[in-house]
């Protein structure tokens, strides 16, 4: 197949790309580099199966040849983007999954949308199954991303229903591993850095509020399943492992050997108090659930926070 991966200089798009290669496609990562890095794929240079484009996906979308399939990933997903870049995160999630999708439908192609845990906002059902419809503030610092995600969702079974194209929507949970960026502002990137540095972790609100970590290897694997699978609607792909914040900043202390601890702030506006998937679907349809452990995981993923904030300096040795 040949393949299009809207926001692949990102994260989880970078590995996504390493998954498709590793299965035999062809693959076109595309990415406006606003919070992708091309540091993510520049192993995957020189390949004649791999091509990257710089482009935004809020404007028009041209591809020569054939494709077979359009994943979707572009967007900044950070908290701390929400008040810096609202506006062009509601536009790739509007504009530009409008694009991608029109790109599929002319290309007779299966798409793939990159949806969100948050599309249940504060959710008052726990674990969340796809069947709940969430609680989500529209209107609140969280909106601009949580109601995107929504409309992209509605805009790609419209797609499906009206145009027959080939859709899948899998809905995203937390997910980390090597590639985070440094400065990401979530959870793990945040706890890494301060602990790396020997600085006390940073718990809001009294930290009971939890979190479920899927390893991004875990989270790709369920990517690809679902985009090879019949399935058209919503799948959770994430880990049902959870933690409240507190146990998770002190794995990350014990396994970094950090010894400063933990400091106490004010809760954000609209943090979720709760957060797991029910994945009950994912292994029922895509025969899929995660393999790695959070210990695992967070030691792979210490070893390249360390690696690459030595490099840019910001740790000693």
């Amino acid at each position: 197949m040949r393949i299009l991966v809207t926001g692949g200089a990102g994260f989880i798009g970078s590995h996504l790309c390493d998954r498709l290669l590793a299965e035999g496609h062809s693959v076109i990562a595309m990415d406006n580099l606003i919070t992708g890095n091309t540091d993510n794929i520049a192993h995957l240079n020189g390949r004649p199966d791999f091509e990257f484009i710089k482009h935004d996906v809020t404007k028009y979308i041209y591809l020569a040849g054939p494709l077979h399939a359009v994943i979707h990933l572009a967007s900044p997903a950070s908290p701390v983007d929400f008040p810096k870049i609202p506006i062009p995160i509601m536009k790739v999630n509007s504009l530009g999954t409008l694009n991608a999708l029109g790109l599929a439908l002319a290309k007779g192609a299966r798409f793939l949308i990159a949806s969100t845990s948050e599309v249940y906002g504060d959710p008052l059902v726990h674990p969340q199954p796809e069947t709940y419809w969430g609680n989500v503030n529209p209107i609140g610092p969280r909106g601009v991303y949580d109601e995107a995600k929504r409309f992209a969702e509605a805009l790609t079974m419209a797609y499906n229903f009206h145009h027959g194209v080939e859709t899948r929507i899998v809905r995203i949970f937390n997910t980390y591993g090597p590639r985070m960026r440094l400065d990401d502002g979530r959870v793990v990137p945040n706890y890494l850095t301060q602990a790396l540095r020997g600085e006390p972790l940073t718990v809001y609100g009294d930290g009971s509020q939890t979190r479920s970590f899927c390893f991004v290897s875990d989270e790709v694997d369920g990517i690809y399943r679902l985009l090879m699978s019949a399935e058209v609607q919503p799948v959770n792909i994430g880990n049902p492992n959870e933690f409240t914040m507190l146990e998770f900043a002190y794995i990350v202390n014990e396994l970094t050997g950090n010894r400063a601890g933990v400091i106490y702030k004010a809760l954000p506006v609209d943090d979720p108090k709760q957060r797991k998937p029910d994945i009950s679907k994912a292994r029922r349809v895509l025969g899929w659930e995660p393999r790695i452990e959070v210990r695992e995981g967070v030691t792979h993923t210490i070893e390249d926070f360390r690696r690459r904030m030595k490099a840019r300096g910001l740790l000693a040795g």
